[in-house]
Parts: structure tokens; sequence; C-alpha cells
């Protein structure tokens, strides 16, 4: 299998995107970025003893190399996980020259983004992503966060990778569930950009959940070219990234609500498409036929398709904390059809009417 190459173009912040079997034993690019500088390798207990050595080759010519390893799981995306990021960097005196390395998934990759965006002002990182979620979304395009009990990523910072290594080796030792959560974002990209590609996905399922890493480099890489073709055109989602969020107005609010780690992000995704075009059909957007080939395909991925049963008042609570929300007031991606999308606010018997529907 060959390895496959895709540029995120953004001027003189513009780095590569590596796709393929391999590339952690041995990589030219992460080892000319880590030559005679201070390395330190974020992972968590997990991903860390799996594939910390193998990165290692890659690394050898670093001045001084440390391993930073956190506790696994998305509770940990928080201001404690990252302090300890911050404690280890400035006890081994890391100067601004230093790299970060992300060696997991999406939590590792945020939060590391996130201490490299802040680190000394701003130090460079470059993405590992172990998971599929990972490998097609999180680990693309600058976005870096920490949770906050209240929001998902609401506090965080705009920081592009110098490159980003995604093995798909790595997805062998995925357990199903984390499989299907990568899946999640995969059919959403298909869902709001690409019909064709949607298609695709709904015919490879079987080999796609089986892990056929030819299947896989090949979804991954559309995935990828999808979302970078979104963030060229809108980095700092001034508009167009937003359509990115499609059904995670109500996938955060679950993952809020039930304690992060309870629900895999992509799980929340799933559910949060389904609740999202149900509320475009109410919003007299999207066919009843296409909700409903929505809805099989994100079942068929293993995903859930519905949310938890909660008040009308707990859910709207939860979504005013929303990074598309105007002043406490949510707004969601509504499709119109699959490939187009629009944001906006939306009637409140539309959406009462979706949560009675989409959830318990």
């Amino acid at each position: 299998m060959t390895v496959r190459e895709l540029r995120i173009p953004l001027g003189e912040r513009s780095y590569p995107i590596l796709i393929g079997p391999g590339l952690l034993s041995g990589n030219d690019a992460l080892a000319g970025l880590a030559r005679g500088r201070q390395v330190a390798v974020v992972t968590n207990d997990t991903v860390g003893g799996l594939y910390e050595a193998r990165l290692a080759a890659s690394l050898a010519g670093a001045a001084a190399l440390v391993s930073i390893r956190l506790p696994d799981g998305e509770a940990y995306k928080n201001w404690e996980s990252l302090d300890r990021v911050f404690e280890r960097l400035l006890r081994e005196r890391f100067d601004r020259r230093c790299l970060l390395v992300a060696l997991g998934g999406g939590v590792i990759g945020d939060l590391t983004g996130f201490a490299a965006a802040v680190y000394q002002r701003g130090v460079d990182f470059v993405q590992v992503p172990t998971t599929l979620l990972a490998q097609v979304d999180s680990s693309v395009g600058g976005k870096t966060a920490i949770n906050h009990p209240l929001g998902k990523n609401m506090i965080g910072a705009f920081h592009q990778p110098k490159l980003v290594l995604a093995d798909v080796d790595t997805l062998r030792t995925l357990p199903p569930r984390e499989l299907s959560a990568g899946l999640a974002e995969m059919i959403k990209h298909g869902a709001i950009a690409d019909p064709a590609y949607l298609g695709r996905l709904e015919r490879d399922l079987a080999a796609l959940r089986a892990c056929d890493g030819a299947a896989l480099a090949d979804a991954i890489l559309r995935s990828c070219e999808i979302k970078a073709a979104v963030v060229a055109a809108d980095e700092r989602e001034a508009g167009l990234r937003a359509t990115l969020n499609f059904g995670h107005t109500f996938g955060h609010a679950i993952e809020a609500g039930l304690g992060y780690g309870h629900w895999l992000h992509g799980e929340a995704v799933g559910a949060g498409m389904v609740m999202a075009a149900d509320l475009s059909c109410r919003a007299g957007l999207l066919d009843a036929p296409s909700l409903e080939r929505l809805r099989g395909t994100i079942a068929a991925a293993g995903l859930p398709v519905r949310g938890p049963a909660w008040p009308f008042e707990r859910y709207l609570e939860l979504m005013s904390v929303d990074k598309k929300a105007r002043q406490g007031t949510p707004e969601f991606v509504l499709l119109e059809r699959f490939g187009a999308t629009r944001v906006q606010s939306v009637a409140e018997a539309q959406l009462r009417a979706t949560l009675a529907a989409c959830t318990g």
C-alpha cells in the first residue's frame, strides 16, 4: 500500500498529511522536524505502551527527548492534564524551539495542540493520530482545546501542526466501538459535502468496520480532502467551517450532559446527526427519505441514533453553551440535501418535536 499525501494550503503555515502504513517506524519528515530540538511526546497510558517505542526511531536526532503520559479518556481533557504538560516542559527547561508530538486520539491531539499554542506563546507540534476519528477529523485543521464541565472544547486556540502522520496500522488495535466512532465523522463529511463519498461509505461499511487497510486509507484521504478544502477557505470558522459541526450541537450537549467519556465523541455525533437531520425536515429543508437513509447508515456503522431521554429544558441549557450559539440561543447546522447545508436558529416547537422524536 502506498503512502498518500495531502497538503493543507495555508500559505507559510501549510503542512502535509501523510496517510498509510508503517509511518511510525521511521519517517523522514518527522525526523527532520525533530533534529537538534528538544522534543516531548505527549501520549496516554494505553497508546504510549503500544506505539511510543516505534516512534522513537523518527526522533533519534532530537537534542532531548521526554515522554509525558496522561491518563486515558475524554474525562482527562482538562486543565489538570494541561498543567501536567506545562509542568514537565518547564522542569525540563524546554525553550521556544521545542517540538511537541501528540501521539494518540483526539483527546491527546486537542490537548497537546492547545499546550503548543500557549506554551511560551506558541511552539511547534506534530499530530500522530492513532484513532480513526482523529485521523479523519480532529488532527486536521488546527482546532485545539480542552473541555470545561459546562461545555466541550470551549477553551482553546487555533494552532496548526507542522505535520500529520496518519498510520493506518494503528487502527488494527482499535476496539470496534472506537472504529465506529471514527466512521461517524466520515459519514458527516459525506453528508455535508460529497454525496458520492457518502454512497461509497455505505457500500464499503463492512470493509471499513473490518479494518481493511486499503479501504480505510482511501476513505481517510477523502475525508481529509473535504476538511482541508473547508479549512483553507475558512481557517477560523467565520462561516463555512461551521458546517463541519453538523450534528455537533446535539452531540456536544450529549457528551457534556452525560459526563465526558460516557459516550465516545463519534457516538454522540452519530445520534446528533440524526437529530439535526430530523430538525432539518421539520424546518422544511430535508426530505424524509434522506433522513431515513442517513439514520440507516449511522445505525449500520454501529452508532446510536437516539439521544438520552432528558427534558427539553436540559437539552436547551446544554446547547446554549455552544460555539455557534448567539447570546445563549443555539444555532444548528441543517441539511438542505446531501451536500448542501445552512446554519440557522429554529422555532422552539420544531426543536421540541425533534427532541421528542429522537431521544429516549
